[in-house]
């Protein structure tokens, strides 16, 4: 929300005061009028007055009509079009004494952002991490089969693919448009592919000199080394793609760097690469050096995918397995610059039965979330929450562990909590590593409720089989009685175990959830792929539609296919130590229409990454994967398209 003019004067008002402190009436008098706002279409203007005087009431107005209930001292639109551009609004400030009426306040609405629809310029396509592809004209569920679907290319890369692919559509290299995706590695590099001739158009890497890429820091999570683990992100009219690279120098110290590259050459943009330092007022995690709580390059990975809202890039930290002590970060840059421009950490003084910090970003590779607005969402794992709340309901030490957090744009260097939601249990899940931020967080399209009213919804889920719809604008804070705070809980929404896999194999969310057409999907560890179908802005307590497949631990990473409203398609990879499979499903009916396994060894593609979901693009799809290192294998992407 973009307010403007300042904020002041409630509903009684302020009062005169004489030389002896006797309180005096007073006529209104407007101190500061309302100011003209210029917003991107789908945003939200918000016009305020400020004004003295005794038992104050408003009257906001537009284009000289009142407007309905708008008597407070400040005025939000509903979301703006481009035909509200050019309205005027005023408002008239009365008491008993008096009457004052304002300047008026000029509304410009401005296009919002375009991007071309057959683009992905960012983790599951968009900043609401939908995942869903709405612009592919070429496979639908009649001709994505066996007989006429499979393998493109298969494209040797130097290191594992954890990082989502990401394409461009008709994008020009000198004289000539392609259809390109490019390709981070945990080697440290960064491939342009044209995706259909399968020809290398640029490879860059981003160690520095006499650096090489990061060894694995003791954890079987991302191993043999770790270079970028973290899906990248396009500016596609800047010609930009950023993206966190890890490295190693002789002397043993490790660097975390922000790159900006050329989208058409890979070459290094003017102010990158730079050094991801930080620090935050704090006692609640180690480096603490003179009271500040200090980032340490060697401690985290940036594992969450990085986000780009209104100019700004976010990247969010994790540790590697849980090598104690840490905590979580999120650490904000201008785009056009390169210049830190906030940091939030989500433990500054937390402590609990012994540890301190945790509450990082894992998000199994998903990242923040932002709205129209650019608020930023995000969800913590295990860790501190302050349960003694401050009069209004935040946790009085500014530990957010385990919790669902809405954050604003940068502000003076920082980025304020504006909501959060966390469970009644949320410190026994803590202690019992039951974390919300397994899984990934998604910001639904608006939703109707029974009443018609709007509503603006986000999901998440994690490791206790807990699914927790949430309204934005009111998250629901703390309480000790139930889960009811939220929305919408939806308690024990997956299975415990699955007689189908590994006995002991863990249960819960490790992906990310897709929508489309008011159903949202998930893949659970252990579990079939379960679709609900939202009605009146609430999900059924059970699934609408499930796979017949089972997926075991992790689950599998979803992505979804659609020409508009129609010929929808739910991708999903199955991972195994050998090979991958790429599963084709009707979304309509959750009906198998493809799997890779089908061809024989036609369409094998090695092992999967267990995070990284397909990416869709130009009537091919995209499928990271790692070498079969006991077969000699090499890292392949893998374009699968029509035969």
């Amino acid at each position: 929300m973009l307010t403007l003019g300042a904020c002041g004067g409630g509903g009684s008002g302020g009062t005169g005061t004489s030389g002896s402190g006797t309180t005096m009436a007073a006529a209104p008098v407007i101190t500061q009028e309302p100011a003209d706002a210029t917003v991107t279409a789908g945003s939200i203007a918000t016009f305020a007055v400020t004004a003295t005087g005794s038992g104050l009431r408003y009257q906001w107005s537009r284009n000289g009509t009142a407007i309905a209930g708008a008597m407070s001292a400040s005025y939000s639109t509903p979301s703006t079009t481009a035909a509200d551009s050019g309205e005027s609004f005023t408002v008239i400030v009365t008491n008993a004494l008096g009457s004052k009426t304002s300047t008026a306040a000029l509304l410009t609405v401005t296009p919002a952002e375009s991007t071309p629809a057959n683009d992905v310029l960012t983790y599951h396509n968009d900043n609401q991490r939908t995942g869903q592809y709405l612009a592919e004209t070429v496979l639908t569920p009649s001709n994505v089969k066996q007989s006429s679907f499979g393998v493109r290319h298969l494209l040797a890369v130097d290191g594992k693919i954890d990082a989502q692919p990401l394409a461009l559509s008709a994008y020009s290299i000198g004289s000539t448009a392609h259809n390109i995706v490019y390709v981070a590695t945990e080697h440290d590099s960064v491939y342009a592919f044209d995706s259909d001739s399968g020809a290398t158009l640029w490879k860059v890497s981003l160690v520095g000199s006499a650096e090489t890429p990061s060894d694995n820091r003791g954890c079987f999570q991302v191993t043999p080394e770790i270079g970028i683990t973290a899906t990248p992100v396009i500016d596609r009219t800047a010609g930009s793609l950023f993206v966190v690279a890890m490295s190693k120098d002789t002397a043993g110290n490790y660097h975390q760097r922000l790159h900006a590259l050329n989208l058409a050459t890979g070459a290094e943009l003017a102010h990158s690469p730079v050094e991801i330092i930080a620090s935050v007022s704090g006692t609640g995690a180690p480096a603490t050096v003179g009271g500040r709580i200090v980032f340490d390059a060697a401690r985290y990975e940036e594992r969450s995918a990085l986000l780009l809202s209104q100019g700004t890039i976010y990247t969010s930290w994790s540790s590697h397995c849980d090598a104690e002590n840490y905590t979580g970060w999120i650490v904000a840059y201008a785009e056009s610059s390169l210049q830190q421009s906030a940091v939030f950490n989500d433990e500054p003084s937390g402590s609990q039965n012994g540890e301190q910090g945790e509450a990082s970003f894992w998000n199994a590779n998903s990242g923040p979330s932002a709205d129209a607005n650019g608020n930023i969402y995000a969800m913590s794992a295990n860790g501190v929450f302050d349960v003694t709340l401050t009069a209004d309901g935040f946790p009085t030490g500014n530990d957010y562990g385990n919790s669902i957090i809405k954050l604003s744009t940068p502000t003076n260097g920082t980025l304020n909590v504006l909501d959060y939601f966390t469970m009644y249990n949320t410190v026994a899940e803590s202690d019992g590593d039951i974390d919300l931020a397994s899984g990934g967080l998604m910001l639904l399209p608006d939703q109707l409720d029974s009443s018609g009213a709007k509503r603006h919804l986000a999901v998440g889920a994690g490791k206790d089989r807990n699914i927790y719809l949430v309204d934005r604008d009111s998250l629901g804070k703390f309480n000790t009685a139930s889960d009811d705070n939220a929305y919408q809980p939806l308690l024990d929404a997956f299975p415990a175990s699955s007689p189908a896999c590994t006995s002991g194999a863990p249960a819960g969310v490790y992906g990310a959830p897709v929508y489309f057409e008011g159903t949202v999907y998930y893949s659970a560890s252990g579990d079939v792929i379960r679709a609900f179908k939202l009605a009146a802005a609430k999900m059924p307590s059970q699934p609408s539609l499930q796979s017949s497949a089972t997926y075991c631990y992790p689950g599998a990473p979803l992505s979804i296919s659609a020409n508009g409203t129609q010929n929808a398609i739910l991708w999903a990879v199955q991972n195994s130590t050998n090979q991958a499979v790429l599963h084709a499903y009707d979304a309509a009916t959750l009906a198998e229409l493809y799997n890779s396994a089908q061809a024989g060894t036609r369409d094998q593609i090695g092992p999967g990454s267990k995070f990284t979901p397909p990416t869709i693009a130009n009537g091919k799809v995209l499928v990271g994967t790692q070498a079969d290192t006991s077969a000699g294998g090499k890292n392949y992407l893998a374009i699968f398209g029509s035969l």
